[in-house]
């Protein structure tokens, strides 16, 4: 019988064995084909991550196409529920659940039909030569790539016209404050001559390692395909646009306005902050971070000795010359100068560093009057391009001195670039996992990031502090004018109104701010969640390790298996925190 019993426990021991080995070989198989098959159906991504195989190529985002691809992606959900998840390793459980659930989010969008909403006033196909910024084009091969993808163009517009009449004749049209804003930047590549077309500029700057030879070959071909087919495919876009989709667009603004729209709503709540809050909940806790941040303004008001009102140390702010630079170059130098500062005290705060560096370039003067202060844009993959922290010069009169700091540690480090790098750089991760993420950790990372700057010795002069305090402000209202103008009804004055009352934001970025979160449903929400649930991650481990506490440490943790959904990260941390 002792005999029979060994047998049987060896036999058990090889068979569990065995199917963990089955489980693990086809979840990687599953994760690998997966990967494939994205890039595949995303090859601007693909360029932009420097896998180069697919550079000649534009996504299909055609009606046909999306419908394809969600019943592809129900064939993925179909089979990663085949797989066995407790035979899989503790690691690749975690792989597991977040390819389910990114899986099942985009699946649970497909209903709301947002690919018949085809037009951003923050850019798009109306902006296609910035793509330039984030491709790299240095060998001739870059260059013909690049070609033929222009080549396509046309067709691109095309199926953007299908996109934007199905909706116009569905009655899914976005709001016309926001359409109303594109002929501008239409108007910039309705050009006469190839030589005028924003995208005849990259030929223009080709680098000298290119042979005179190829550099005079590639801008004839560039402007014989600007003539002869993107400069008639932007005129028909432009008249599409000015006489038939414009004309239709819909006078509110929040997207409970459209069929369906509250529930689109209640899901993109879910989604980006990876919470099961409720727009209500998220208003009312908007409400509460707006009182207590008040408060300490206020604080700061009274130290520097202001007499008068809340509302005139605002106007204060926003008028007085001594806040703001006389020039574009003036505010680019501080924003160099900044992120020089920073760099060296990191060591500080963490014990691993990205290797990938990073650039601080101005946005360009074809998109900056109608986007925001700043925005980040990820490294490539392959090492071929740094990650790059673009600054909005665009009227400096309006971009106050006392926003550089917070603005500078939350774009870029220990903000955005050093997560975002890091993340890329663990290569021990399915790509997925390296290259994607979830707002609320991306976001909530950037501004929790702001509040790192006090221990990086920013933040000394009372005004840069307000500073600080106002961007916290800034992410407090969007909460409170996020869900009300898509969820309560509010209009875009009251937003306006509510945004300038409670924040030192010039009114210029202002109205943009509004206006990016009207085109953008709940991705604003993001932000305040993640940080809040960090910042209460960092004070239970503090509270618990007490002089044992090592930010280093808690913060390489943090960052160290990448983005993830608040819920598991708090896992994450309570379990490095019960280890220490």
């Amino acid at each position: 019988m002792k005999t029979l019993r060994l047998v049987t426990t060896a036999t058990l021991i090889l068979s569990a064995s065995a199917a963990f080995a089955d489980a693990t070989s086809d979840f990687q198989a599953l994760l690998d084909e997966h990967w494939e098959w994205s890039i595949s159906n995303n090859p601007v991504m693909a360029s932009m991550l420097g896998d180069r195989r697919y550079n000649t190529e534009w996504g299909d985002n055609s009606i046909a196409a999306t419908k394809r691809q969600h019943e592809e992606r129900r064939e993925w959900l179909r089979r990663v529920y085949a797989i066995d998840r407790e035979a899989l390793s503790e690691e690749n459980q975690l792989n597991y659940e977040l390819f389910r659930r990114q899986l099942q989010d985009n699946i649970d969008a497909h209903q709301f039909n947002s690919h018949l909403l085809p037009f951003s006033h923050r850019g798009g196909i109306q902006n296609l030569d910035n793509l330039t910024n984030q491709l790299r084009l240095v060998t001739v091969q870059d260059y013909d790539d690049w070609l033929a993808r222009l080549s396509k163009v046309d067709d691109l517009i095309d199926t953007t016209i299908e996109l934007a009449e199905a909706g116009r004749k569905s009655g899914h049209m976005p709001p016309k404050i926001l359409m109303q804003r594109i002929p501008d930047q239409l108007a910039l590549q309705v050009a006469e001559f190839a030589s005028e077309s924003p995208l005849f500029r990259a030929f223009e700057s080709i680098p000298d390692s290119v042979s005179a030879s190829d550099r005079e070959r590639l801008r004839s071909a560039a402007s014989d395909i600007i003539e002869g087919e993107i400069l008639p495919a932007y005129r028909k876009l432009d008249h599409y646009f000015i006489s038939r989709y414009l004309p239709a667009a819909r006078d509110s603004v929040g997207l409970a306005a459209l069929d369906n729209g509250s529930a689109w709503y209640e899901y993109l709540t879910r989604s980006f902050t990876t919470t099961r809050m409720t727009p209500d909940d998220i208003h009312r806790l908007g409400l509460s971070e707006v009182k207590r941040i008040r408060g300490e303004m206020q604080q700061i008001i009274d130290h520097v000795g202001f007499d008068g009102s809340f509302q005139e140390f605002l106007t204060f702010l926003r008028t007085d010359p001594q806040f703001y630079y006389d020039t574009p170059e003036a505010l680019y130098e501080a924003y160099l100068a900044t992120s020089k500062r920073i760099d060296p005290e990191l060591v500080n705060l963490f014990g691993k560093l990205p290797r990938m560096p990073y650039g601080v370039k101005p946005i360009p003067d074809a998109i900056a009057p109608d986007t925001t202060t700043a925005y980040y844009s990820r490294p490539a993959a392959d090492g071929s391009r740094a990650g790059i922290y673009w600054v909005n010069l665009y009227r400096p009169e309006v971009r106050p001195k006392y926003e550089i700091e917070v603005l500078s540690v939350h774009e870029a480090m220990p903000g955005h670039h050093l997560q975002i790098a890091l993340q890329q750089e663990l290569g021990d991760m399915p790509k997925f996992r390296r290259f994607l993420g979830f707002t609320a950790f991306v976001e909530g990372w950037g501004l929790y990031s702001e509040r790192l700057g006090y221990d990086l010795g920013l933040y000394e002069d009372p005004y840069s502090r307000f500073g600080q305090l106002t961007y916290d402000m800034w992410r407090a209202v969007r909460l409170v004018v996020d869900t009300g103008m898509h969820y309560k009804g509010w209009t875009r004055q009251q937003a306006i109104d509510f945004f300038k009352d409670n924040a030192a934001k010039a009114e210029h970025d202002i109205v943009n701010e509004i206006d990016r979160y009207i085109g953008n449903p709940g991705q604003a929400l993001a932000y305040k969640i993640g940080q809040l649930k960090m910042l209460s991650l960092r004070e239970r481990a503090e509270r618990q390790l007490g002089d044992e506490f090592d930010i280093r440490a808690f913060h390489d943790e943090m960052l160290g298996a990448g983005a993830l959904p608040l819920d598991l990260l708090e896992q994450r941390m309570d379990k490095w925190l019960a280890a220490q």
